[in-house]
């Protein structure tokens, strides 16, 4: 036998580990293409508002208008995703991100922005993430197996994360050399690539949907799912506060300290990065360490959420505030692997794309009026002040949550594996084990 012709050894053919199948593999391109577009273009449209003339309070009305769409939309997507297949639910979303970012930089590019346009344009990136979202997450979760749960949403955020920093300090520099409008134009190219990696997904092995009694019986039954269970609205409820305060301390206030008393959009833009490392920091460890209490280990990572805030308040050197976001980034990385890996084991397959949407609805609910009013609460209050109450209420709220027992006792089950690619029979209700 020629060598040519000689079989390759199993190490040769197979470059990824067995349970990273081909969506998982395309689902975490698509997310590293996304991301390095979409956290310089966070930066980028708070300092187009600024360069436009606008202030503090127009920031938080622009940031404010991307999440108000997730409050209207994401219950709806959840449902749309239970019952469509997911990944065209997500490549329709994903072309409406793309028009809408193109569109916000010809704006910025070529004229004069005003500040109801450039809400218009952010509202309809935010529409087509409340979309995606839920069919995002359902679509990951069945696309590994329970036994490689842990480690898998672990390496796919480090993936995520990793394409982060390199946004967010890309987005910044560029910011800083040749202006928010082309760092826009940057996220719209990324939608696009990403879209058509999404594309590719197979949902062969997810079994047809039964027909059901409507949207509005998918939605009570999504939310079924979620008052029977403590754990899950107790820690939905918990975010809708730590996601606020946290959105209007990063939104509004990080490039108002940055301006001030930073240098500009660099420093922030490093600042960003620097949680992504921690994030990386974090995924690495749970790709080695499996918590038996998942919920308690990772809710206890929820404090150190609050130390940014705290060091924008003070307000921290550059290297101290990078100090503060790497290790917060690492902590709700813990919690984030835990969270997901609870959601796996404890929620049914079929009805995960609805309580994901319940679970992001709980947690953006209030980030709207929290980025809006986070420019009134400075004139009121004063920047400090309004950040140091930022800080106070994330470790208020996580607090409250250890109260609850199904917090504390929830222990990761033992699995049964299953390959990507084996359907589930019709009419048989998979468990998380399953998928």
């Amino acid at each position: 036998m020629s060598p040519r012709t000689a079989p390759r050894p199993p190490s040769a053919r197979r470059r990824r580990p067995e349970w990273a199948g081909r969506n998982y593999s395309l689902l975490t391109a698509a997310t590293v293409v996304t991301n390095l577009g979409s956290h310089g273009a966070l930066i980028a449209a708070a300092f187009a508002v600024l360069e436009a003339g606008g202030s503090g309070g127009d920031v938080g009305l622009v940031a404010a208008a991307r999440t108000l769409p997730l409050v209207l939309f994401l219950l709806i997507g959840g449902a749309i995703a239970d019952r469509l297949p997911r990944h065209r639910v997500m490549v329709a979303a994903n072309a409406l991100n793309c028009l809408s970012q193109a569109a916000f930089a010809v704006l910025v590019l070529t004229g004069d922005p005003q500040l109801w346009q450039m809400m218009l344009l952010t509202a309809l990136c935010g529409t087509g993430t409340a979309f995606f979202s839920p069919a995002a997450e359902g679509m990951l979760l069945s696309s590994v197996s329970g036994e490689h749960a842990n480690r898998a949403f672990a390496l796919f955020r480090m993936a995520m994360h990793g394409a982060g920093i390199g946004g967010a300090a890309l987005g910044g520099a560029m910011i800083a050399a040749i202006g928010p409008g082309w760092v826009l134009a940057v996220d719209a190219v990324a939608f696009a690539v990403a879209g058509a990696l999404r594309s590719f997904l197979d949902v062969s092995h997810i079994a047809p949907r039964e027909p059901g009694g409507g949207l509005l019986a998918d939605l009570r039954e999504g939310w079924a799912e979620v008052r029977t269970r403590p754990w899950l609205w107790s820690i939905v409820l918990q975010f809708s506060v730590v996601v606020a305060v946290v959105g209007a301390a990063e939104a509004v206030y990080g490039p108002l300290v940055a301006r001030d008393h930073l240098g500009g959009p660099a420093p922030w833009g490093l600042a960003l990065a620097a949680f992504g490392v921690g994030t990386i920091g974090g995924a690495v460890l749970m790709i080695v360490w499996k918590p038996r209490r998942l919920l308690l280990v990772g809710t206890l990572c929820v404090f150190p959420l609050a130390m940014p805030s705290a060091g924008l308040a003070i307000p921290l050197p550059t290297w101290g505030l990078c100090g503060v976001m790497l290790l917060s980034g690492l902590a709700i990385e813990v919690f984030g692997v835990n969270w997901m890996t609870t959601m796996h084991q404890e929620i049914p397959e079929e009805k995960f794309s609805r309580v994901s949407a319940y679970d992001w609805f709980g947690s953006v609910s209030m980030l709207p009026l929290a980025t809006a009013l986070a420019g009134p609460a400075e004139t009121a209050f004063g920047r400090t002040n309004a950040l140091w109450g930022c800080a106070a209420l994330v470790i208020l709220v996580t607090a409250a949550v250890l109260a609850v027992p199904d917090v504390r006792r929830m222990t990761r089950k033992p699995t049964k594996p299953r390959a990507e690619g084996t359907p589930v029979p019709a009419g048989e209700t998979p468990s998380r084990a399953d998928v």
